[in-house]
C-alpha cells in the first residue's frame, strides 16, 4: 500500500509491504456468521450520504438521525421500508455520553467544558469526536439482516478490522470483553448504538488523523488501562522504525489519509451487510446541504 506523504516542503511515497508485521492477524467473523448478513433474498437498497470532507455539529446529525428513524417507523408500519441509510461525517470537536454512562469519566467540571457535552440515548461511555475522526452512523432495519444486537455490534467491528487490514496493513483485533477495534494497546474505533423497534442507529467513530488532544480531558469510554490511538499514529509509528535518517518533519497527507479510509469504509460496509449503495444530496439544514425538499 503506498501512501503519499509530505517531508519538509517536498513529497514522497511511502510503501507499506503486504508482509508487515503489523498485518493478517485479524481475527475475522466466521464465514458462517456473515452468511447470515441478510435474511432478504436480494441486496437491501441503502442511500448514501457521504459528508466525509464536512465537519457537522454533533447535534444536527444527532437530529437527522432521530428524524430518518421516525419515518422509518411510519414507513415499516406500511410495509414499504425498501431501504437502510449510511451517513459518513465528521463532527466539531464535542463529547458524547451513552444513555448510563458516569460523568465520574469526565476530567473537568461540566459548567466548564472545553467543548460541547450531549448526553445520548446511545449505548457505551463517553466519548470524543472532533476534525480526522469518521464518523459511520448505519441507520438500518435489523429485520433485514439479523435480529442480533451481538451480532450486530461485531458486524460493524468486522467492517474497521477489514479496512485497517485491506487498505493500511494494519493488523486489528477485538479484545475479550470490551466493544472496539485495537492495535496492541490502543483503541482506534469506538462504537454505541441504539435499536428501536429494531432500527439501528448511531455506530462508529474511527479515528483517523484525529488530534488525540481532546480524548485527554476524558476516560474514553471508562477503560482507564488502555491508549487511545489514530491510523495516522500507527503509520508514523511504522515509518519511523524503518526510517535511518534524522529528518525531525514527516507527516502524511491528512487529506488523501481521510478520503482512503472513508472508500474503504463504504465498500467494507457493502460487503458485509450486502447492500447496494445509492449517492444521495445532502438535505437542507445540514451543514453543506443544498438540496430543496424535504428532509431525508
Amino acid at each position: 500500500m503506498t501512501l503519499l506523504a509530505n517531508a519538509g516542503s517536498g513529497s514522497i511515497l511511502v510503501t507499506l509491504p503486504s508482509n508487515s508485521s503489523k498485518l493478517r492477524q485479524t481475527n475475522h467473523f466466521s464465514i458462517v456468521n456473515l452468511a447470515v448478513a441478510t435474511t432478504c433474498e436480494v441486496k437491501r437498497s441503502c442511500e448514501f450520504y457521504d459528508m466525509h470532507k464536512e465537519l457537522v455539529p454533533y447535534v444536527e446529525a444527532w437530529s437527522w438521525q432521530k428524524d430518518i428513524v421516525k419515518k422509518r417507523k411510519v414507513l415499516i408500519e406500511r410495509k414499504e421500508d425498501y431501504s437502510d441509510t449510511l451517513i459518513i461525517l465528521q463532527h466539531l470537536p464535542v463529547y458524547t455520553l451513552g444513555t448510563g454512562s458516569s460523568e465520574a469519566y469526565l476530567n473537568f467540571d461540566m459548567k466548564n467544558a472545553p467543548f460541547n457535552v450531549y448526553r445520548t440515548e446511545r449505548g457505551g461511555e463517553v466519548t470524543y469526536h472532533g476534525p480526522g475522526q469518521l464518523v459511520m452512523y448505519p441507520i438500518i432495519n435489523l429485520r433485514c439482516h439479523t435480529m442480533d444486537l451481538h451480532w450486530y455490534l461485531r458486524a460493524l467491528e468486522e467492517v474497521v478490522i477489514r479496512v485497517l487490514s485491506s487498505t493500511f496493513s494494519i493488523n486489528a483485533t477485538r479484545v475479550q470483553g470490551l466493544t472496539g477495534v485495537w492495535v496492541g494497546d490502543q483503541k482506534l474505533a469506538a462504537f454505541g448504538i441504539k435499536v428501536s423497534q429494531w432500527i439501528a442507529y448511531h455506530g462508529l467513530a474511527l479515528n483517523v488523523t484525529t488530534d488525540m488532544t481532546g480524548f485527554r480531558q476524558i476516560v474514553p469510554c471508562g477503560i482507564e488501562d488502555r491508549q487511545v490511538g489514530s491510523i495516522k499514529g500507527l503509520l508514523q509509528e511504522f515509518v519511523s522504525s524503518k526510517r535511518r535518517t534524522n529528518e525531525s518533519e514527516y507527516r502524511i497527507n491528512d487529506n488523501q489519509l481521510i478520503d482512503m479510509t472513508c472508500k474503504s469504509l463504504v465498500q467494507e460496509f457493502c460487503e458485509i451487510f450486502q447492500v447496494d449503495l445509492h449517492h444521495k444530496p445532502i438535505p437542507v439544514g445540514i451543514a453543506g446541504g443544498e438540496t430543496i425538499g424535504s428532509r431525508c
